[in-house]
Protein backbone atom coordinates (compact mmCIF):
# COMPACT_ATOMS: atom_id res chain seq x y z
CA UNK A 1 0.00 0.00 0.00
CA UNK A 2 1.41 3.31 -0.75
CA UNK A 3 2.79 4.73 2.42
CA UNK A 4 1.51 7.54 2.01
CA UNK A 5 -1.75 7.41 1.72
CA UNK A 6 -1.57 5.36 4.70
CA UNK A 7 -0.28 8.99 6.41
CA UNK A 8 -3.05 11.27 4.89
CA UNK A 9 -5.62 8.60 6.57
CA UNK A 10 -3.74 9.01 9.94
CA UNK A 11 -4.34 12.36 9.29
CA UNK A 12 -8.09 12.61 8.45
CA UNK A 13 -8.68 10.14 10.93
CA UNK A 14 -7.43 12.44 13.77
CA UNK A 15 -9.61 14.99 11.88
CA UNK A 16 -12.58 12.84 12.00
CA UNK A 17 -11.94 12.73 15.89
CA UNK A 18 -11.97 16.15 16.68
CA UNK A 19 -14.05 17.51 14.07
CA UNK A 20 -12.13 20.37 14.12
CA UNK A 21 -8.87 21.42 12.04
CA UNK A 22 -7.01 23.22 14.68
CA UNK A 23 -7.34 20.61 17.67
CA UNK A 24 -6.16 17.59 15.21
CA UNK A 25 -3.69 19.94 14.43
CA UNK A 26 -2.29 20.57 17.90
CA UNK A 27 -2.47 16.44 18.62
CA UNK A 28 -0.52 15.94 15.64
CA UNK A 29 2.17 18.17 16.30
CA UNK A 30 1.77 20.13 13.14
CA UNK A 31 0.52 23.63 11.47
CA UNK A 32 -3.30 23.62 10.52
CA UNK A 33 -2.91 24.71 7.18
CA UNK A 34 -0.80 22.10 5.95
CA UNK A 35 -2.97 19.65 7.96
CA UNK A 36 -6.15 21.02 5.68
CA UNK A 37 -4.20 20.90 2.59
CA UNK A 38 -3.14 16.78 2.86
CA UNK A 39 -7.05 16.18 3.50
CA UNK A 40 -7.72 18.53 0.40
CA UNK A 41 -5.34 16.06 -1.30
CA UNK A 42 -6.58 12.53 0.17
CA UNK A 43 -9.66 13.85 -0.90
CA UNK A 44 -9.06 14.51 -4.48
CA UNK A 45 -7.18 10.98 -4.58
CA UNK A 46 -10.33 9.61 -3.55
CA UNK A 47 -12.94 11.41 -5.41
CA UNK A 48 -15.65 12.36 -2.83
CA UNK A 49 -15.88 14.59 -0.22
CA UNK A 50 -14.83 13.29 3.37
CA UNK A 51 -16.18 16.61 5.19
CA UNK A 52 -19.00 18.95 5.13
CA UNK A 53 -17.57 22.38 5.89
CA UNK A 54 -20.91 24.68 5.06
CA UNK A 55 -21.36 24.83 8.78
CA UNK A 56 -19.65 25.94 11.82
CA UNK A 57 -18.37 22.93 12.74
CA UNK A 58 -17.29 20.45 9.97
CA UNK A 59 -18.99 17.31 9.76
CA UNK A 60 -18.30 14.07 8.24
CA UNK A 61 -19.87 13.15 5.07
CA UNK A 62 -21.47 9.90 4.46
CA UNK A 63 -18.00 9.29 2.31
CA UNK A 64 -16.15 10.68 5.40
CA UNK A 65 -18.20 8.47 8.00
CA UNK A 66 -17.95 5.16 5.68
CA UNK A 67 -14.21 6.06 5.24
CA UNK A 68 -13.74 6.22 9.39
CA UNK A 69 -14.55 2.82 9.75
CA UNK A 70 -12.47 1.38 7.15
CA UNK A 71 -9.46 3.73 7.69
CA UNK A 72 -9.56 2.87 11.51
CA UNK A 73 -9.24 -0.96 10.90
CA UNK A 74 -6.95 -0.50 7.88
CA UNK A 75 -4.34 1.60 10.15
CA UNK A 76 -4.45 -1.04 13.33
CA UNK A 77 -3.76 -4.02 10.91
CA UNK A 78 -0.97 -1.72 9.77
CA UNK A 79 -0.14 -0.94 13.41
CA UNK A 80 -0.09 -5.05 13.86
CA UNK A 81 1.87 -6.03 10.84
CA UNK A 82 4.68 -3.35 11.62
CA UNK A 83 5.04 -5.14 15.27
CA UNK A 84 5.45 -8.27 13.81
CA UNK A 85 7.42 -7.64 11.36
CA UNK A 86 9.70 -5.74 14.24
CA UNK A 87 9.00 -9.14 16.61
CA UNK A 88 10.31 -11.37 13.50
CA UNK A 89 13.49 -9.79 12.62
CA UNK A 90 14.49 -9.79 16.45
CA UNK A 91 13.99 -13.50 16.22
CA UNK A 92 10.37 -13.80 18.00
CA UNK A 93 8.63 -15.06 15.37
CA UNK A 94 8.32 -17.43 12.25
CA UNK A 95 10.40 -20.56 12.11
CA UNK A 96 14.04 -21.47 13.01
CA UNK A 97 15.34 -24.94 11.34
CA UNK A 98 17.75 -26.17 14.21
CA UNK A 99 20.08 -28.88 13.93
CA UNK A 100 21.05 -30.76 16.75
CA UNK A 101 23.61 -33.72 16.86
CA UNK A 102 22.09 -37.63 17.09
CA UNK A 103 23.53 -38.21 20.13
CA UNK A 104 21.77 -35.56 22.19
CA UNK A 105 19.98 -36.63 24.94
CA UNK A 106 16.15 -36.34 25.08
CA UNK A 107 16.20 -34.65 28.25
CA UNK A 108 18.33 -31.66 27.15
CA UNK A 109 16.35 -31.49 23.86
CA UNK A 110 12.99 -31.15 25.89
CA UNK A 111 14.80 -28.28 28.27
CA UNK A 112 15.64 -26.61 24.74
CA UNK A 113 12.36 -26.49 23.25
CA UNK A 114 10.88 -25.40 26.68
CA UNK A 115 13.82 -23.06 27.01
CA UNK A 116 13.03 -21.42 23.34
CA UNK A 117 9.25 -21.62 24.16
CA UNK A 118 9.82 -19.52 27.11
CA UNK A 119 12.40 -16.71 25.78
CA UNK A 120 10.49 -16.53 22.24
CA UNK A 121 7.26 -18.09 22.35
CA UNK A 122 5.83 -16.97 18.85
CA UNK A 123 9.24 -18.69 17.36
CA UNK A 124 8.67 -22.31 16.13
CA UNK A 125 11.76 -24.04 16.29
CA UNK A 126 12.46 -26.93 13.80
CA UNK A 127 14.68 -29.66 15.74
CA UNK A 128 16.45 -32.06 13.12
CA UNK A 129 18.79 -34.86 14.28
CA UNK A 130 21.71 -34.06 11.84
CA UNK A 131 25.54 -35.21 12.23
CA UNK A 132 28.39 -32.35 12.50
CA UNK A 133 29.18 -32.35 9.43
CA UNK A 134 25.82 -32.39 7.64
CA UNK A 135 25.43 -29.24 10.03
CA UNK A 136 27.75 -27.90 8.59
CA UNK A 137 26.96 -28.10 4.56
CA UNK A 138 23.05 -27.41 5.57
CA UNK A 139 24.43 -24.16 7.44
CA UNK A 140 26.86 -23.13 4.38
CA UNK A 141 24.03 -24.20 1.34
CA UNK A 142 20.76 -22.60 3.70
CA UNK A 143 19.59 -25.41 4.74
CA UNK A 144 19.89 -24.75 8.13
CA UNK A 145 19.29 -21.40 10.33
CA UNK A 146 21.46 -22.91 13.28
CA UNK A 147 23.03 -25.74 14.09
CA UNK A 148 25.18 -27.58 17.52
CA UNK A 149 28.27 -29.11 16.17
CA UNK A 150 30.69 -31.11 18.04
CA UNK A 151 34.36 -29.31 18.11
CA UNK A 152 36.74 -29.38 16.58
CA UNK A 153 35.02 -28.53 13.22
CA UNK A 154 35.32 -26.82 10.51
CA UNK A 155 33.33 -24.03 11.04
CA UNK A 156 34.89 -21.54 7.79
CA UNK A 157 32.15 -18.71 7.36
CA UNK A 158 30.61 -19.85 10.40
CA UNK A 159 29.72 -17.41 13.90
CA UNK A 160 30.17 -19.65 17.15
CA UNK A 161 27.89 -19.26 20.23
CA UNK A 162 29.50 -20.14 24.05
CA UNK A 163 31.16 -23.79 23.79
CA UNK A 164 30.57 -26.62 26.36
CA UNK A 165 33.08 -28.61 27.16
CA UNK A 166 32.79 -32.06 29.11
CA UNK A 167 35.30 -34.28 30.33
CA UNK A 168 35.14 -37.81 29.07
CA UNK A 169 35.72 -41.36 30.96
CA UNK A 170 35.77 -44.53 29.71
CA UNK A 171 33.43 -47.24 29.67
CA UNK A 172 34.18 -50.73 30.55
CA UNK A 173 32.41 -54.23 31.07
CA UNK A 174 31.85 -54.14 34.35
CA UNK A 175 34.19 -57.48 35.07
CA UNK A 176 37.13 -55.89 33.86
CA UNK A 177 40.38 -55.66 36.26
CA UNK A 178 39.97 -51.89 35.58
CA UNK A 179 36.79 -51.19 36.85
CA UNK A 180 37.68 -51.68 39.98
CA UNK A 181 40.21 -49.18 39.57
CA UNK A 182 39.32 -45.23 40.54
CA UNK A 183 40.61 -43.96 37.49
CA UNK A 184 41.71 -45.32 33.81
CA UNK A 185 44.87 -44.02 32.20
CA UNK A 186 44.45 -44.05 28.08
CA UNK A 187 47.97 -46.40 28.12
CA UNK A 188 46.03 -48.79 30.32
CA UNK A 189 43.66 -49.73 27.56
CA UNK A 190 46.51 -50.74 25.47
CA UNK A 191 45.07 -54.06 23.69
CA UNK A 192 41.47 -53.10 23.82
CA UNK A 193 39.73 -52.37 20.67
CA UNK A 194 37.98 -49.09 21.02
CA UNK A 195 33.93 -48.27 20.05
CA UNK A 196 33.95 -45.18 18.31
CA UNK A 197 31.24 -42.84 16.59
CA UNK A 198 31.38 -42.95 12.96
CA UNK A 199 34.19 -40.82 11.22
CA UNK A 200 31.63 -39.16 8.81
CA UNK A 201 29.56 -37.61 11.60
CA UNK A 202 32.14 -35.80 12.95
CA UNK A 203 35.91 -36.45 10.81
CA UNK A 204 37.78 -33.09 13.32
CA UNK A 205 36.50 -34.66 16.37
CA UNK A 206 37.09 -38.46 15.43
CA UNK A 207 40.52 -37.61 14.32
CA UNK A 208 41.46 -35.68 17.54
CA UNK A 209 39.97 -38.60 19.73
CA UNK A 210 42.61 -41.24 17.99
CA UNK A 211 45.21 -38.84 17.60
CA UNK A 212 44.97 -38.11 21.37
CA UNK A 213 44.85 -42.73 22.41
CA UNK A 214 47.76 -42.58 20.53
CA UNK A 215 49.79 -40.05 21.80
CA UNK A 216 49.13 -41.49 25.14
CA UNK A 217 50.35 -44.77 24.47
CA UNK A 218 46.63 -46.32 23.36
CA UNK A 219 46.63 -47.66 20.16
CA UNK A 220 43.01 -49.50 19.33
CA UNK A 221 43.63 -53.18 18.16
CA UNK A 222 40.74 -52.48 16.13
CA UNK A 223 38.41 -49.39 15.94
CA UNK A 224 34.26 -50.47 15.79
CA UNK A 225 31.68 -47.71 15.21
CA UNK A 226 28.40 -47.50 16.81
CA UNK A 227 26.06 -44.71 16.19
CA UNK A 228 24.03 -45.01 19.02
CA UNK A 229 24.79 -45.84 22.81
CA UNK A 230 22.56 -48.53 22.52
CA UNK A 231 24.81 -50.63 20.33
CA UNK A 232 27.63 -49.16 21.91
CA UNK A 233 26.87 -50.93 25.24
CA UNK A 234 26.10 -53.98 23.57
CA UNK A 235 29.47 -54.15 22.40
CA UNK A 236 31.31 -52.99 25.39
CA UNK A 237 28.59 -55.49 27.25
CA UNK A 238 30.21 -58.38 24.81
CA UNK A 239 33.77 -57.81 25.32
CA UNK A 240 34.52 -56.15 22.04
CA UNK A 241 35.82 -52.90 22.67
CA UNK A 242 35.79 -49.72 25.63
CA UNK A 243 34.09 -46.45 24.63
CA UNK A 244 34.25 -42.61 25.74
CA UNK A 245 31.36 -41.44 27.19
CA UNK A 246 30.64 -38.49 29.78
CA UNK A 247 28.92 -41.09 31.89
CA UNK A 248 25.23 -41.16 31.65
CA UNK A 249 25.54 -43.49 29.12
CA UNK A 250 26.73 -46.07 31.21
CA UNK A 251 24.10 -45.72 33.78
CA UNK A 252 21.99 -47.61 30.97
CA UNK A 253 23.05 -50.86 31.77
CA UNK A 254 23.95 -52.46 34.66
CA UNK A 255 26.69 -54.51 33.40
CA UNK A 256 29.38 -52.03 32.33
CA UNK A 257 31.10 -49.31 34.37
CA UNK A 258 32.45 -45.81 33.56
CA UNK A 259 35.65 -44.94 35.50
CA UNK A 260 37.17 -40.92 34.61
CA UNK A 261 40.49 -40.92 32.60
CA UNK A 262 43.09 -40.17 34.49
CA UNK A 263 44.17 -36.46 33.75
CA UNK A 264 41.03 -35.91 31.70
CA UNK A 265 42.70 -36.30 28.30
CA UNK A 266 39.46 -35.72 26.55
CA UNK A 267 36.80 -33.55 26.46
CA UNK A 268 33.10 -33.35 24.33
CA UNK A 269 33.01 -29.95 23.35
CA UNK A 270 29.99 -27.98 22.05
CA UNK A 271 28.76 -25.34 20.38
CA UNK A 272 26.54 -23.64 18.37
CA UNK A 273 27.37 -22.46 15.23
CA UNK A 274 25.20 -20.32 12.34
CA UNK A 275 25.93 -18.26 9.22
CA UNK A 276 27.34 -14.92 9.33
CA UNK A 277 26.04 -12.33 7.16
CA UNK A 278 23.28 -10.13 7.10
CA UNK A 279 20.99 -13.34 6.26
CA UNK A 280 21.67 -14.90 9.81
CA UNK A 281 18.56 -15.70 11.42
CA UNK A 282 17.72 -13.60 13.93
CA UNK A 283 17.01 -16.30 16.66
CA UNK A 284 20.30 -18.01 16.06
CA UNK A 285 22.30 -16.33 18.64
CA UNK A 286 19.60 -16.84 21.16
CA UNK A 287 19.52 -20.67 20.88
CA UNK A 288 23.07 -20.86 20.36
CA UNK A 289 23.26 -19.20 23.73
CA UNK A 290 20.49 -21.12 25.14
CA UNK A 291 21.88 -24.50 23.90
CA UNK A 292 24.91 -24.19 25.94
CA UNK A 293 22.47 -22.81 29.18
CA UNK A 294 20.61 -26.08 28.97
CA UNK A 295 23.89 -28.24 28.20
CA UNK A 296 25.32 -26.52 30.98
CA UNK A 297 22.81 -27.14 33.87
CA UNK A 298 22.17 -31.16 32.19
CA UNK A 299 26.01 -31.85 32.95
CA UNK A 300 26.26 -29.94 36.45
CA UNK A 301 25.85 -33.52 38.24
CA UNK A 302 29.29 -35.26 37.65
CA UNK A 303 29.20 -38.88 37.33
CA UNK A 304 30.99 -41.27 39.82
CA UNK A 305 33.19 -44.10 40.09
CA UNK A 306 30.42 -46.35 39.60
CA UNK A 307 28.56 -44.09 36.98
CA UNK A 308 26.19 -42.73 39.33
CA UNK A 309 25.30 -38.93 38.97
CA UNK A 310 26.35 -37.54 42.08
CA UNK A 311 25.96 -33.73 43.46
CA UNK A 312 29.49 -31.89 43.49
CA UNK A 313 29.43 -29.56 46.07
CA UNK A 314 32.92 -27.75 46.68
CA UNK A 315 34.09 -29.73 43.49
CA UNK A 316 35.07 -28.54 39.85
CA UNK A 317 32.01 -29.57 38.01
CA UNK A 318 33.49 -31.92 34.47
CA UNK A 319 31.93 -29.16 32.44
CA UNK A 320 32.54 -25.45 31.56
CA UNK A 321 31.27 -23.11 29.28
CA UNK A 322 33.40 -20.75 27.27
CA UNK A 323 32.27 -17.50 26.43
CA UNK A 324 34.25 -16.06 22.89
Amino acid sequence: MDVDLLRHLRLFVTVAEELHFSRAADRLGMAQPPLSQAVRRLERELGAELFDRSHRRIRLTAAGALLWDEARELLAREDRLRMLARRAGDGGLGTLRAGVPPDTAAAVLTALLAACAERAPGLSVDLREVTTREQVALLASGGLDVGLVHRPADTTGLLLGPEVSVDLGVVLPRTSPLARRPEVALAELSGHDLVLFPRAHAPDRYDEVLDVCRAAGFVPGRVRHASNSEFLLALVTAGHGVAFDQGPVARKEPRVAWRPLAGRPLAQRLSGAWPAGRTAHPAARTFAELAAEVLAGDRAAAPDRTGEAVPTAGQPRPWSVVYG
